[in-house]
């Protein structure tokens, strides 16, 4: 627990620590967590095709046929998330590309598997983000479906809840493998 003395000196930090506060101050700060762009809320990135986005999105568009709004969001959903992971894929390449230029730099191996052995963390970072980004894909992509499945009439069954056990009996376990 902080003491008083600690409390007192934080308020006053706090005091002195506001933001930024001219317009252009704001406008730097607002991109703050737009390193990557996998997490940005924003869609299209500066440095990113617009062009290329808008014929992914006619591509989709075309391809799924959404009827209505709901069927419209998800179509919406699918496309970002096509998006980020072409995104992830590019960035992934980069971080291959920087640890392999950082290696060369410092006189070491820059084979592949030296940058992969650099870069694990970051790497398993962009695996967490792309699990993620594929799930959100299939869920939106499986809600459509069944949305469109309803509405041409079709029976469908409520998605289904799979409870998975990946424990495993070992050699001196007394349960039968």
């Amino acid at each position: 627990m902080a003491t008083p003395a600690r409390l007192t000196a934080n308020r006053q930090n706090a005091i002195l620590s506001t933001g930024p506060r001219t317009p252009e101050g704001k406008a730097v700060a607002c991109q703050n967590a737009r390193t990557h762009g996998l997490l940005s809320r924003q869609v299209l990135l500066p440095d990113e095709n617009r062009a290329r986005l808008i014929a992914v999105r006619e591509y989709f568009l075309a391809e799924l046929a959404p009827v209505g709004e709901l069927e419209t969001l998800l179509v919406e959903r699918i496309i970002v998330c096509a998006w980020r992971l072409r995104r992830l894929h590019r960035v992934e390449a980069e971080v291959f590309d920087g640890e392999r230029a950082s290696l060369r730099e410092a006189g070491l191996a820059a084979d592949l598997g030296a940058a992969f052995g650099q870069a694990s963390h970051t790497l398993s970072t962009l695996a967490r983000y792309e699990a993620a980004l594929e799930r959100a894909f299939y869920r939106a992509l499986h809600e459509l479906q069944r949305l469109q499945a309803v509405r041409a009439g079709q029976a469908v069954p409520p998605p289904l809840a799979v409870d998975v056990d990946v424990s495993v009996a070992g050699p001196d376990s007394d349960e039968e493998a």
